[in-house]
């Protein structure tokens, strides 16, 4: 990190990029940015995902994925609360965000309550129009995996004369262990989301991004992820009791993960990609004790491209994105010897389809994907037709 902020700073004084302002904001930033005391906005995505091929006939699925209000409130010109209120395939309620912020200037800000973990793009940047594709990238599901969000407080701030925007926070780690392991070889650390439901904690995560938008349509971000999994066993253990506190020990890994991802758009085109690995310690000892079969090591990666065909077309007030997405990640790219490498669990994936563009709040998509994972000689196909909607 301290290389990274030496780079910018001497690229900066030798006026090698401009000074700008940051240039995406997610929807708590422009919240937090609103001019009135009660701010309100919120997205929605309804999707259509019928499979094809693979012998057999399959129904189409049709689902209000998800709907999501978000209130932004400010007691003073420094202070203010953010939540984020999901409803997914119209039964299940969760709350995404829930943080005041406190503000002191651009530098320095602090934030406590319930956070996303900054960690790749669509985590923090899931809306439906400000992506391609009906589905999320799959690589934000079990490598990230979104959407992460975990109690906690931490500082965030611009640095506008680098270029650069920063967040450090404390939080709680995964429910790696509270009577049934949560980790698995096939799902990674997804089950382990506590969510802000009732959440525990044995020992404190670190979670810390820093995002550079020194170069005009550009957006670079490196995020880390460092911490232990959690442990109902760590409650009320005597504290001289080492068989107790060994038992514990191996209900939980470590969990060690770091993250690159950019975003280019220039001229039409709007290219990204993002790059996840993740290092797994005391797996040998986790799935000894609760069978599972989790890998030490986890990585994904994705390249998307797309352009919008009424790029100099002036007249032309919606935009037309024909787009293609590689994708590639194993939840298995490593495992200790005492469980076999399951070949399921690397899986590739290549989605192409058309984003349009109505507006900058509503786009209807339509895209067709060919999955796969190298325990099959084949893919099998899914057609997707959504509609995403955001307003703030």
């Amino acid at each position: 990190m301290r290389v990274i902020i030496t780079a910018l700073f001497i690229l900066s004084s030798l006026g090698l990029f401009a000074q700008l302002s940051d240039p995406s904001q997610n929807t708590a930033d422009r919240l937090l940015g609103g001019t009135n005391n009660l701010n309100i906005a919120g997205y929605a995505d309804i999707d259509f995902n019928q499979p094809l091929g693979g012998g057999q006939r399959n129904n189409g699925n049709l689902d209000i994925h998800r709907l999501v209000l978000l209130f932004g409130y400010k007691f003073d010109k420094r202070t203010s609360f953010v939540t984020e209120i999901e409803f997914e395939h119209v039964k299940e309620l969760a709350v995404e965000q829930a943080f005041v912020n406190y503000r002191v200037n651009q530098y320095f800000n602090f934030r406590g309550g319930l956070l996303l973990i900054p960690m790749g793009i669509v985590n923090e940047y899931h809306e439906g129009p400000s992506r391609h594709g009906v589905e999320r990238p799959n690589v934000d599901k079990y490598i990230v995996p979104t959407t992460w969000r975990e109690l906690g407080f931490g500082f965030t701030g611009r640095i506008d004369e680098l270029a650069m925007k920063y967040q450090v926070y404390m939080v709680n780690g995964f429910n790696g262990f509270d009577g049934t392991g949560k980790f698995t070889g096939k799902n990674g650390l997804r089950s382990g989301r506590q969510k802000g439901a009732e959440s525990f904690s044995s020992s404190p995560n670190l979670s810390t991004k820093l995002d550079f938008y020194g170069i005009s349509g550009l957006k670079l971000g490196v995020a880390g992820y460092f911490g232990d999994s959690q442990s109902t066993l760590y409650d009320g253990v005597d504290k001289d009791d080492d068989a107790s506190l060994a038992r514990a020990d191996s209900s939980t890994i470590g969990v060690a993960m770091v993250g690159i991802d950019a975003r280019y758009n220039i001229k039409g085109w709007e290219l990204r990609g993002q790059l996840n690995y993740t290092s797994l310690s005391n797996t040998m000892a986790y799935n000894a004790f609760t069978g599972n079969d989790v890998g030490s090591k986890m990585s994904g990666y994705y390249l998307e491209a797309a352009y919008n065909v009424f790029q100099k077309n002036q007249e032309i007030k919606s935009e037309l994105f024909p787009f293609f997405r590689y994708e590639q990640y194993n939840t298995h790219q490593s495992v200790e010897r005492t469980i076999e490498q399951n070949n399921a669990f690397k899986r590739t994936e290549l989605t192409a389809g058309l984003t349009w563009k109505i507006n900058p709040g509503t786009a209807l998509k339509l895209d067709y994907q060919w999955l796969k994972n190298d325990a099959d000689d084949g893919f099998n196909n899914q057609l997707n037709i959504g509609l995403g909607v955001w307003f703030y």
